[in-house]
């Protein structure tokens, strides 16, 4: 296992997280969710991050099993891995999340973009660690 690509996924999907709920879709995202300010406690932010790496985790060995399964290998079967993490896992999930608390689908569609675009970049990063 190489666990230095496992933290590199890590890192990625983290900064790509702040990248997207910060600088380019902060006040978006504020206007969906009705949060006005938002200032994680330090703890939070670990917490977040050590969730990066439980998912960096997983999803490589999805990949890995993947792999072997549909005799794929290198940056399709990462991007495999990654696309069907986030339609089997991370999209359903977030379907049944918003409509039962009846969020505005713009919000689903802006969580479930960035969760496409991190899984898929974790994917890659994975795939060219095995």
């Amino acid at each position: 296992m190489n666990y230095w690509a496992v933290l590199v996924a890590a890192i990625a999907n983290y900064a790509i997280a702040t990248i997207w709920y910060a600088a380019i879709f902060g006040k978006r995202w504020k206007k969906l969710t009705g949060i006005t300010d938002m200032k994680p406690a330090p703890m939070n932010i670990l917490l977040v991050f050590v969730g990066s790496l439980v998912l960096s985790f997983i999803l490589y060995h999805s990949i890995v099993f993947g792999n072997a399964y549909f005799k794929m290998s290198g940056l399709s079967g990462g991007l495999m891995g990654g696309f069907f993490g986030w339609f089997g896992y991370i999209a359903p999930v977030t379907l049944s999340t918003k409509l039962y608390e009846k969020k505005p689908w713009g919000l689903w569609l802006l969580d479930n973009t960035f969760w496409l675009i991190s899984l898929l970049t974790m994917g890659i990063i994975l795939s060219l660690g095995i």
